[in-house]
C-alpha cells in the first residue's frame, strides 16, 4: 500500500523522490579536522551572527527542523548554531509529547503558533514530523492520521515559504553502534545521565520500524522547495560545521 502511495504521491504533488535505501548511501566516515575546527567554527559563527540582518532586509524568516536519531547530537549542533546569535534574535522549541490543549486541536495547531517574524529564526529540536515518525512506530496516530499528514505537512511548509519563510530540514545520521557508544557514555556519566531515558532503549529496539518510516518521510516530503538534508553525524564536530555551513549556503542562494 505505501509503495502504492508513494506512486500517486509523486504524481499529485510532484516531488522529488529518492529511492528507497537512502541512509545506506550516507557516508559516516566523514570526519571534521581537529586542528582546525575551532577555527573553523568560529569563521562559520561569524557569519551565522549576521544572518537575522540579512533576513530582515530580505523580508524573510528562517524555520530550522532538526530530526534524527536518538543521541545524533541534535542539541550539540543546535548549540552551536544559537551561541553565534543575539537571543531576541531566535527561539528553540523542544517537541516532546502533546498537552492535553494540543491534543484537543489539529496536531499542526502547536507549530503555527510558533513561527517566526521576519528578521527571526524558530529552531525545532524534532518538530511536526513526530507525526509520521513516532506516532506511527508508537500506534499514537492511526493509519489514516499519519498517511494523510504528508500531504497536510507539505502543503504547510508550501504555506510558509510562499508566505517568506526559509525552511532548512536536517536529518542527522548515526550507526546503531555509535549510538550504543553514545548511550553508554551517557549512562556512565552522572552529568550526562538525565539525557538518556527507557523510551531511547525502547526506540532503539525498534529500529527496524523506524527505518522504514524514516524513508517514507523522505519519500513523501522531500520536495524541490523543502528538500531533506542528511547530515552524517558519527563525527559530533563534522555535523556541526556541515549543519552551519549549509544554512550559510541556503540563504546565500536566495
Amino acid at each position: 500500500m505505501i509503495d502504492e502511495m508513494r506512486t500517486e504521491h509523486a504524481e499529485e504533488i510532484n516531488l522529488v523522490l529518492p529511492p528507497k535505501g537512502r541512509l545506506d548511501t550516507v557516508d559516516l566516515s566523514l570526519r571534521a579536522d581537529p586542528a582546525t575546527y575551532k577555527k573553523s567554527l568560529r569563521e562559520l559563527q561569524d557569519r551565522i551572527a549576521d544572518v537575522p540582518r540579512q533576513l530582515k532586509q530580505a523580508g524573510q524568516s528562517l524555520i530550522l527542523v532538526f530530526e534524527g536519531w536518538d543521541a545524533a547530537g541534535k542539541g550539540g549542533c543546535i548549540r552551536r548554531l544559537t551561541d553565534a546569535l543575539r537571543e531576541d534574535r531566535f527561539q528553540v522549541f523542544p517537541t516532546s509529547a502533546p498537552s492535553e490543549e494540543e491534543k484537543a486541536r489539529h496536531y499542526l495547531w502547536r507549530f503555527w503558533r510558533t513561527f517566526p517574524p521576519v528578521g527571526s529564526i524558530a529552531v525545532y529540536d524534532r518538530s511536526w514530523y513526530g507525526r509520521v515518525l513516532v506516532e506511527r512506530v508508537e500506534g499514537l496516530a492511526t493509519e489514516e492520521e499519519w498517511m494523510r499528514a504528508y500531504d497536510e505537512i507539505i502543503d504547510m511548509e508550501h504555506t510558509l515559504i510562499r508566505g517568506g519563510a526559509m525552511l532548512c530540514k536536517f536529518w542527522l545520521e548515526i550507526s546503531p553502534e555509535e549510538q550504543l557508544r553514545r548511550f553508554e557514555a551517557r549512562l556512565n556519566n552522572p552529568e550526562k545521565r538525565w539525557k538518556l531515558t527507557r523510551e531511547d532503549w525502547r526506540n532503539r529496539g525498534k529500529r527496524e520500524a523506524y527505518l522504514s518510516a524514516i524513508e517514507d518521510m523522505f519519500s513523501f516530503t522531500d520536495t524541490t522547495e523543502a528538500p531533506w538534508t542528511i547530515i552524517p553525524a558519527e563525527d559530533k564536530k563534522f555535523a556541526r560545521l556541515h549543519v552551519l555551513q549549509h544554512i550559510l549556503t541556503a540563504i546565500e542562494k536566495k
